[in-house]
């Protein structure tokens, strides 16, 4: 074997929230431009679904005839992984990665023969559907009421080397829809009336925007040194104490988190030179109870030093807005010791701090 062929191939995927997006077209457009630069490029798997457009861009483009299987007296096919290693491209074009292949298939989901080629030192261009993302299979039922069947591994996007999101608005994609560019006429209504409805378009097109600037986060996060990548995605921390108005700040963070579609962590430091009251822990239990009823995830620290872990916990989880309640020490104190504040800030880079303020209790830290 050479060494290119020793060498893995490198993964390209193009995604959108639905069906008609044009992530197959951008596919062969590509595709055809690097033809024309000299690329061995080959189609592995074409669905065009009967749209003529799609159709059309295909033509000039080699296709590896795709695999008979014969099952239950009828005649399937499936793209042949086997043929297209043999016919070793450089480049190879796969459609919806998400397929279930044909039961007795040498693989279950046509992603893992994606893995096979890209094993051969071959490179990928391949399309999804956000919806088909294993993660987000709970989230996508809970917004469309439709239980995705097929579903691609979240480590097949996290381990592409370059994911694209193909990007209309629901108005464009609803039009596209309506001109039977996606589906046949008898079809049109009702998919406007289920799965494409506005809302459920505005909802998918968020997350696959959301689920590939989580990527880019991620990447830039371990190719830039020293944390100086601004983050992609806002977190929140709420910083609760044994004060009572925690629980108000609790639920102003979790607005807060809300109103910014961000994750919400809610953190407690320990003093190790003191044990909480009965009264004291059940007031956090409380405080952990309700982080748990806001979805978020709640981190206990010990530490003397209040603002040094609040440093810590929020460089850890990559927060970009922290929340704490004004400070009850006296005037003289803050003076000569500095407020929590004042700390935080000169510890903290590139985090909004929101201090709340409440009324004064009598009750100690």
């Amino acid at each position: 074997m050479t060494n290119y062929q020793l060498k893995r191939g490198k993964h390209k995927i193009f995604i959108g929230m639905a069906p008609g997006v044009g992530k197959t077209y951008r596919m062969l457009e590509e595709a055809h431009a690097l033809k024309q630069e000299g690329i061995d490029v080959v189609i592995g798997l074409l669905e065009t679904h009967g749209r003529k457009e799609t159709a059309d861009k295909a033509a000039g483009l080699e296709i590896v005839p795709r695999k008979e299987i014969v099952r239950s007296g009828l005649t399937l096919t499936e793209m042949d992984t086997d043929a297209i290693i043999k016919r070793l491209p450089q480049l190879v074009l796969v459609d919806e990665l998400a397929h279930t292949n044909v039961p007795g298939s040498p693989r279950e989901k046509r992603y893992e023969d994606v893995e096979v080629i890209l094993a051969a030192g071959i490179d990928v261009y391949s399309t999804m559907n956000v919806q088909h993302l294993e993660s987000l299979n709970d989230v996508v039922a809970r917004i469309t009421g439709v239980v995705v069947r097929e579903r691609v591994a979240d480590r097949v996007l996290e381990e592409a080397d370059e994911v694209v999101v193909i990007d209309v608005t629901p108005e464009t994609l609803q039009e596209r829809l309506l001109e039977g560019k996606i589906y046949a006429q008898p079809k049109i209504q009702q998919s406007l009336d289920n799965f494409f409805q506005r809302r459920n378009l505005i909802a998918l097109r968020e997350l696959a925007l959301r689920e590939v600037a989580d990527n880019v986060e991620e990447e830039a996060i371990a190719t830039i040194p020293n944390g100086q990548f601004c983050n992609i995605h806002e977190r929140v921390l709420v910083c609760v104490s044994t004060y009572p108005n925690s629980v108000q700040l609790l639920r102003r963070g979790a607005r807060l988190a809300n109103y910014m579609n961000a994750p919400l962590y809610v953190l407690f430091v320990a003093n190790p030179e003191r044990f909480l009251t009965k009264e004291e822990s059940l007031h956090i239990d409380t405080c952990e109870k309700l982080c748990k009823e806001f979805d978020g995830t709640f981190v206990r620290e010990t530490n003397a030093n209040i603002a040094q872990a609040i440093a810590q916990v929020a460089e850890k989880y990559r927060i970009t807005q922290i929340v704490i309640g004004e400070s009850h020490h006296s005037r003289w104190r803050i003076l000569l010791k500095g407020s929590l504040t004042q700390k935080l800030v000169r510890l903290l880079k590139n985090i909004d701090i929101h201090i709340i303020a409440s009324e004064k209790v009598s009750s100690k830290r």
